[in-house]
C-alpha cells in the first residue's frame, strides 16, 4: 500500500461536473493498493498519517499534526500509483490490486481515519473518473509506503 500525501490549503474531487468531496486546510491522500496489501498495513498508514507532523507552528517549524491544526483528510484512490514504466513508454498496471480488494481496503483506510483518529474526512468515488485540484502547501508532498 503507498500514499501521496500533499499538504493543501484546499482540495476538491469533482466526478461528472458535481463536486463530491472538499476541504480546506489538511492533506490531500492520494491512496494507491496492491494485490498482498492487508489492513495491517493500511493501520500502520494511517497511524503515519493521522499523526504526521508537517504542519508550522508558532517558530515556523514543521511539528503539528492534522489534529494540532483541525486539519482534514481528502482521500482519493488512485491505481495509478501501482504503474510500471519498466518495459516501455505504456504503463502496466499488473501491480495494482484488482478493484474489488482495493476497494475494501480503501473503504477500510478511510474508516479508520475517521473512527480511530477522529478526522473528518471526504472521499472521491472509487474507479470514477475523478478531477482532482488542490493548492499545495508548502509544496509539502510526501510518499509513505507499507
Amino acid at each position: 500500500m503507498k500514499i501521496v500525501v500533499q499538504r493543501v490549503k484546499n482540495a476538491q474531487v469533482d466526478v461528472e461536473g458535481t463536486t463530491v468531496g472538499k476541504i480546506d486546510k489538511g492533506f490531500l491522500v492520494l491512496l494507491g493498493v496492491t494485490h498482498n496489501d492487508t489492513e495491517e498495513q493500511a493501520d500502520y498508514l494511517v497511524k503515519k498519517l493521522c499523526n504526521l507532523r508537517v504542519f508550522t507552528d508558532e517558530n515556523d517549524k514543521m511539528n503539528l499534526s492534522l489534529k494540532d491544526v483541525d486539519g482534514k483528510l481528502l482521500i482519493v484512490s488512485q491505481f495509478t500509483l501501482y504503474a510500471d514504466c519498466s518495459g516501455g513508454n505504456r504503463p502496466s498496471f499488473i501491480n495494482a490490486a484488482k478493484p474489488d480488494k482495493a476497494e475494501k481496503l480503501y473503504e477500510y483506510f478511510c474508516k479508520q481515519c475517521k473512527e480511530k483518529y477522529n478526522i473528518e474526512v471526504e472521499k472521491g468515488i472509487f474507479g470514477a473518473d475523478m478531477k482532482v485540484s488542490l493548492l499545495n502547501d508548502g509544496p509539502v508532498t510526501i510518499i509513505i509506503e507499507k
